[in-house]
């Protein structure tokens, strides 16, 4: 819920909420990193963000955040990352204009994104995003039974024999809840997966846990998460569409 009409302020909390979150699970708070999505918002807003301190910003749409992406300094030390999903024809838009892809979630995309990052001469840092929850809506490898986390090893193998991608980790989203501690089973989940990936796979760097929003981010941390996605808790409610 959105504190106060000040970004910056709300921002500081957050950070503050974060940071003790993290204090109480016994970690670094500096291991943490905050992504603030600005999906829905107007360039304006997405301009206080980074005035607030903000250096991660996160879009749902590829469109929307490269309109975005090329309204800001280009020497901006901001990093955009893509957190919706993405269609396959919007491949190459995201590999011209996001630093991050955190919602890589099927081979076809994967095997896109390779191809335009590589005609665009760049390393794409990704996420595997892997639907631990088991809901139809939500999309991910299918990951919500771990005695079938073995069913994922083939296809994860051909993604990280891809050459202009870079895995870094895994991402999720819970099922929304009213409670944080009904959202933690999910996160344990994708924290537990992580390590299985790690074992089967020890040459790639599976650190990146991306899990935790607004409502929930605090049991996220708790579990291990290393990525929260936080907006209307700093930016307030989104805008309509045709306002952006």
């Amino acid at each position: 819920m959105i504190l106060n009409n000040n970004i910056q302020e709300n921002y500081l909390f957050v950070k503050d909420q974060i940071a003790s979150a993290a204090r109480k699970a016994g970690r670094d708070p500096d291991d943490i990193t905050l992504v603030v999505v600005t999906k829905g918002q107007p360039l304006s807003i997405a301009e206080e963000a980074i005035i607030a301190g903000a250096l991660h910003l996160g879009e749902n749409y590829a469109e929307e955040g490269s309109r975005k992406i090329l309204s800001v300094p280009q020497d901006s030390s901001v990093k955009w990352h893509m957190i919706g999903h993405i269609q396959s024809r919007k491949a190459r838009l995201v590999c011209e204009h996001f630093n991050h892809v955190d919602t890589l979630d099927r081979i076809k995309l994967a095997q896109r994104l390779d191809r335009f990052a590589g005609e665009f001469d760049r390393h794409l840092p990704v996420l595997l995003e892997c639907n631990v929850s088991g809901e139809a809506s939500k999309f991910g490898f299918q990951a919500d039974e771990p005695d079938r986390w073995s069913d994922l090893l083939p296809e994860i193998e051909e993604i990280i024999k891809l050459q202009n991608l870079e895995i870094r980790g895994l991402m999720t989203m819970a099922p929304i809840t009213t409670e944080q501690d009904q959202a933690r089973p999910f996160f344990e989940r994708l924290r537990q997966l992580s390590g299985f990936l790690a074992g089967e796979f020890p040459e790639v760097h599976w650190g990146e846990l991306s899990m935790g929003m607004s409502a929930d981010f605090e049991a996220a941390i708790q579990e291990g998460a290393t990525i929260v996605r936080i907006g209307t808790a700093i930016l307030g409610p989104r805008v309509a569409a045709g306002n952006i």
